[in-house]
């Protein structure tokens, strides 16, 4: 199997059924376990519609997965099994237990996984540092946490780009002269790889 595979451990995975491709970043084996294995973009949130997908690729590196767990407050369905390819996933939920941006995923005998859920509708440039932040196997950040991180650099990037404008403005229009600060959240640039090995889950 193949995948655009970023200098981070984004992984774009095609979906043959449509001309969409999954969005997924998994961390790498580190040194100390980190709160969270990755970040998976759906394009909806639609469990029924994107699990299959998410699994396709998560069973041949991390064993059959059989159960999900997510919190309801961001899943306007949930349901009790999902079809997946040759076999069922239970998912069950839990208000108060689970972090409402995280999705746990467990397979039997072989362990559990928590990843990132990140919005459908979440900007590019704002889901790649998620996606990076969220694969860092050092990383010590909450699903909820990344979420808050990020939209404070969202703010902080449209509080600056508020400042340069009401800076030109009062220049008659000119252009702003002097240092131009690098972009907040670079792109990620993608190449083309085999899909990495992933480790064993805890």
């Amino acid at each position: 199997m193949t995948a655009a595979v970023s200098l981070s451990p984004t992984l774009e995975v095609e979906d043959r059924s449509s001309s969409s491709s999954l969005r997924l970043s998994l961390a790498p084996i580190g040194p100390a376990p980190a709160l969270l294995d990755g970040a998976w973009w759906p394009r909806a949130r639609d469990l029924g519609a994107e699990l299959p997908a998410l699994t396709a690729v998560l069973d041949p590196l991390w064993g059959r997965i059989t159960r999900v767990t997510v919190n309801p407050t961001h899943w306007p369905v949930v349901p009790r099994k999902v079809p997946v390819a040759g076999h069922v996933v239970n998912v069950g939920c839990f208000l108060a237990a689970q972090d409402p941006h995280e999705l746990l995923l467990l397979s039997y005998h072989m362990g559990h996984w928590n990843l990132l859920v990140i919005p459908p509708r979440t900007d590019p440039v704002s889901a790649a540092w998620l996606m990076a932040a969220a694969s860092d196997p050092l990383g010590t950040s909450t699903a909820s946490r990344l979420m808050e991180e990020a939209a404070a650099r969202l703010r902080a990037v449209s509080e600056s780009d508020r400042a340069v404008e009401a800076v030109r403005d009062s220049d008659g229009g000119r252009e702003v002269r002097g240092p131009v600060a690098p972009p907040a959240h670079p792109r990620i640039p993608l190449v083309t790889a085999p899909l990495p090995y992933q480790p064993m889950g805890r």
